[in-house]
């Protein structure tokens, strides 16, 4: 299963890990977890919060029960080796998170660093038919902005690179570690 939601990426992991901490470690002792980020953290809207925690889901990070949202306990931290949670964030990210292997594939099959317009071009024929449906007008602008955060997630997640002049490229193997 692949999630569709991308919220803005924070500047830092620790920003990240900021908002994966105000997530409840048990399911149903918030009423309302949208609610309950807003007042713990500096998001400031419902459906910002609600696009975190979709995210957070398709990185398995969190997951939904019925009785609401809670932290995995492989994201509540301790004994979890920093170095493999990333790693493990890195495989969710390209495996669940809708657009993101298609990226970071066609910035591995560019000749040389692409900017977030020239991979949308490089990906648009492989946008899914119902996406380019929808509105046709939008569609550029729409996958241009949605590019652009996953490849700022990339780059927070140590899977991609900004060269001097604002282009990405893939991590080197430096990078990634």
């Amino acid at each position: 299963m692949q999630f569709k939601p991308v919220p803005e990426p924070p500047d830092d992991l620790e920003s990240l890990e900021t908002i994966l901490k105000a997530v409840p470690t048990e399911a149903g002792v918030v009423e309302d977890c949208c609610q309950h980020l807003l007042e713990e953290t500096r998001l400031d809207a419902r459906n910002e919060a609600e696009t975190w925690l979709v995210f957070l889901r398709a990185l398995e990070l969190v997951t939904e029960e019925p009785a609401g949202y809670r932290r995995c306990s492989s994201a509540k931290g301790g004994s979890d080796d920093t170095a493999l949670v990333l790693e493990r964030c890195q495989r969710a990210f390209r495996d669940r998170v809708y657009g993101a292997n298609l990226v970071l594939e066609a910035l591995e099959r560019a000749e040389g660093p692409l900017t977030d317009s020239e991979t949308f071009g490089a990906v648009r024929g492989d946008v899914p038919a119902f996406d380019r449906e929808v509105d046709t007008g939008r569609l550029e602008t729409h996958w241009t902005e949605r590019i652009r955060r996953l490849l700022e997630w990339g780059i927070l997640f140590g899977l991609v690179e900004r060269t001097t002049d604002g282009r990405y490229r893939p991590a080197t193997e430096r990078e990634r570690q």
